[in-house]
């Protein structure tokens, strides 16, 4: 969005602004470290980044599908809309990192970086605002709630926050890939995100006495070992698909079959056609062998999120921009994960890219505590490059041709 002549200076001034932050990001960052607020509870997360949007003059729309917070910054010449978006809210994790600005709310926790994501949006902001004389077109920022539960970015969409908008972008943090690097793919790279709830109907009867009864413990346990035939007999292992159950509720006492069992789980692949399949196969085995176990089987199958699919053009315009602010050398293939994130419902709407910012230590990142672990500490110096990154997606090069 700027003319290319002016790339080289462009990106010595963006440098220049971006590390001229790093005090406010960290600031920032600190400040919702230590105030958390799970997802449909980021009323104070919203109205912190909604008093920093306005003191950068910005109008700012809040309340948008729950606690979403909306800015729109205008640029110096005629061209197109993109969106950048971060996401806000917490995890019901209870902290163990012994940071001197740790979670101030026992059992919640910014343990996916989302204090640092949305730290590095509002660091975009500023300098976007800062050389908004070279942007061409409009910039809307997204700062979306409720990412955790998979529901926020639909929420959004439902108020037309894309409305207008030609591409989007966002990033995740990466604690597994050092501060300064970058992880970039095209396609797929995060996977779906279904729920399966099931409920074993047998007959209760005594332990010792099993034939008086149905057991629906045994039958869950033969479901659940049935349902991973799927991947190994059913699909190609070229289409990934994993049906994990995460909990089981089932009986009071040792020595008594209990009439029911309940169970929940999630489902996930990278392909959108073995996804449609998912709920007949998952339907039938679980049905037959309930039967088989002289039960009867209730499995209800909540569709949650997409596969994350990004658009090629995006991606390689991502990609020449991320080499161009940071050099080649620190860009990597992404590899992709069954992790969810809904960042995949707006790109499921128009073109994006969504890409890994690293965030784990220079040294030994591979042996980084992961996202969701109590134990999580990000590392600080991604800060400045994320806030950078995202800012040259709207000041580098002009957008990708679709």
């Amino acid at each position: 969005m700027i003319v290319k002549e002016n790339s080289v200076s462009l990106k010595e001034l963006l440098w220049h602004s971006a590390n001229a932050l790093e005090a406010e990001l960290t600031e920032h960052r600190r400040h919702l470290h230590a105030h958390p607020e799970l997802s449909l509870e980021e009323g104070e997360t919203a109205e912190y980044v909604a008093s920093c949007l306005r003191q950068l003059g910005l109008e700012t729309r809040t309340g948008i599908g729950g606690h979403g917070v909306v800015a729109d910054i205008e640029g110096g010449r005629p061209g197109s809309a993109i969106a950048l978006r971060a996401d806000m809210d917490a995890l019901p994790i209870h902290e163990e990192t012994g940071l001197a600005f740790s979670s101030r709310q026992p059992g919640k926790m910014h343990a996916c970086g989302h204090d640092a994501h949305t730290a590095i949006l509002l660091g975009a902001a500023k300098l976007l605002v800062q050389h908004k004389e070279h942007i061409a077109g409009r910039v809307r920022l997204l700062f979306q709630p409720a990412e955790e539960i998979v529901t926020g970015a639909q929420a959004m969409l439902e108020e037309g926050v894309l409305n207008g908008v030609d591409q989007i972008y966002g990033l995740h943090n990466l604690p597994t890939l050092p501060a300064g690097k970058v992880a970039t793919a095209a396609g797929p790279l995060m996977g779906s995100v279904d729920r399966i709830e099931l409920t074993v109907h047998g007959k209760g009867a005594h332990g010792a006495m099993p034939e008086q009864g149905a057991d629906p413990i045994v039958a869950s346990a033969a479901i659940i070992g049935s349902l991973q035939t799927i991947s190994s007999r059913e699909l190609s292992p070229f289409s990934p698909v994993i049906v994990t159950f995460g909990s089981i509720h089932a009986g009071e006492a040792n020595n008594v079959i209990p009439p029911l069992a309940e169970l929940t789980g999630t489902v996930r692949t990278f392909d959108p056609e073995v996804r449609a399949t998912m709920k007949e196969r998952l339907t039938r085995i679980v049905e037959s062998v309930a039967e088989a176990h002289r039960c009867l089987a209730e499995l209800r199958f909540i569709e949650q999120n997409p596969v994350l699919v990004n658009d090629s053009g995006c991606n390689r315009y991502a990609e020449d921009t991320l080499d161009w602010l940071l050099g080649a050398d620190k860009r990597t293939a992404a590899a992709p994960t069954l992790a969810g994130e809904d960042f995949a419902r707006f790109v499921e709407k128009i073109p994006g890219c969504f890409f890994w910012l690293g965030s784990g230590p220079q040294e030994g990142a591979e042996q980084a505590y992961g996202l969701h672990h109590p134990k999580f500490n990000l590392n600080e110096d991604c800060l400045v490059p994320g806030a950078a990154a995202m800012a040259a997606l709207v000041l580098h090069g002009g957008h990708a041709e679709n």
